[in-house]
């Protein structure tokens, strides 16, 4: 996250018709380090799992050839050079759009062969002013990419996607020419009616009307990235009974000056937040899941779970978490919707041990809540870009 800022990365995709796995492959790192977030989408040729070979290599080299700095000229040299030829076609292709971003600084966008994304600066299209760069090695004579650099400003967006999106509708009545300049004014009209789409959801408005362009059979696979550069939202979690009792007004004193979204996890850690901030807190006998006691009420809370078990499913709803995921009503489920529907998430632990956690009856998976809260940060900050932080009382 910038000093000014969120970075907020989705992609959402269909997959060719009757095909099992995707010829796009979608990378995103987010380098704490560096203070930069690099993105890559890639479609391999055809589809299926040779598609799926080419682009995943293809995303792999640019992920790590742009992490090391090395000139564009060259990333897309050796791309080309290394990628397998097709035995039915004689030939070895795979597109690529490669956006690196400065936390603190520009954007930088390398593009081959995909359809140009698109930028919105607030409510209006951006030309960041695009360069064309042709390559003149023997192998990759004259072929051209794409470039471009540029200041993000807040509530700038990049749109990229890939030629199932472009092409969807390719021959139809209504769209015989495919659905390229279409697909810009959809996304802009979006844009502006809903200022504040997230880009998850933006992604997925693009990639289903895609889906109805094609008859609800897609003729390719179908990708589209939103980055949404935009506020932060914040979400708390309180977990735990501080480890000295003279610090539970301060763990009150956190939760109601906290500005964003409040989740509280922990009977005995909610009993403390009510007591010391004279709330009251209502039970529910609403069983939504079977493995976990039902959800409670607090004014100003915007859930209330019960503690270690349902983090430890938390943990592993995110481990097996794909955009095919299909969230429930229950505490754990309403949990991860508060996470991903956040960017900054901020756990306060307390370290009072519980001893029926210290029961080796109890199954192995049930671990101390201080380690279960860890795994499910490495896991936001890793495979969902979130930021993080842990403060232990």
């Amino acid at each position: 996250m910038t000093d000014k800022f969120f970075i907020e990365v989705n992609c959402q995709q269909k997959n060719h018709d009757e095909e099992r796995i995707c010829g796009d492959v979608f990378f995103s790192k987010r380098l704490h380090d560096e203070e930069r977030t690099i993105i890559v989408l890639s479609d391999g040729m055809g589809h299926g799992v040779k598609a799926n070979v080419l682009a995943t290599l293809t995303s792999t080299m640019a992920l790590n050839f742009t992490m090391e700095h090395k000139e564009i000229n060259t990333i897309a040299e050796i791309i080309m050079n290394t990628l397998p030829v097709c035995s039915e076609r004689k030939m070895s292709y795979s597109t690529f759009s490669i956006v690196d971003i400065e936390h603190n600084g520009e954007t930088r966008i390398l593009e081959y062969d995909n359809p140009q994304c698109m930028i919105m600066r607030g409510k209006e299209v951006f030309d960041p002013e695009w360069q064309c760069i042709i390559l003149n090695s023997e192998k990759n004579a004259g072929k051209e990419l794409k470039f471009c650099r540029f200041m993000p400003q807040k509530e700038d967006r990049i749109i990229l996607w890939t030629d199932g999106v472009t092409q969807s509708g390719l021959g139809t009545p209504e769209l015989p020419f495919g659905w390229d300049n279409e697909a810009r004014e959809f996304v802009a009209q979006i844009v502006k009616n809903e200022l504040d789409i997230s880009a998850r959801k933006l992604s997925s408005k693009v990639v289903n009307m895609a889906y109805v362009n094609d008859g609800y059979h897609p003729k390719d696979d179908t990708s589209c990235a939103t980055i949404y550069f935009r506020n932060p939202r914040k979400l708390l979690i309180t977990t735990g009974p501080p480890f000295e009792k003279e610090n539970d007004a301060k763990l009150a004193s956190i939760f109601k000056s906290f500005e964003g979204k409040k989740a509280i996890c922990g009977a005995t850690t909610v009993d403390i937040i009510a007591r010391e901030l004279n709330k009251e807190v209502t039970d529910s006998l609403s069983f939504d899941d079977p493995d976990l006691p039902p959800i409670s009420y607090m004014e100003g809370a915007d859930l209330v779970t019960e503690g270690i078990l349902t983090l430890s499913k938390v943990n592993s709803i995110l481990e097996t978490y794909n955009e095919t995921t299909s969230l429930g009503k229950g505490p754990a489920d309403e949990l991860v919707k508060l996470i991903l529907e956040s960017d900054s998430i901020e756990f306060v632990i307390g370290t009072c041990i519980n001893i029926a956690h210290q029961d080796p009856n109890l199954p192995v998976e049930l671990e101390i809540r201080r380690t279960v809260v860890k795994r499910i940060a490495n896991l936001l900050q890793d495979k969902f870009l979130k930021e993080v932080s842990l403060t232990f009382l």
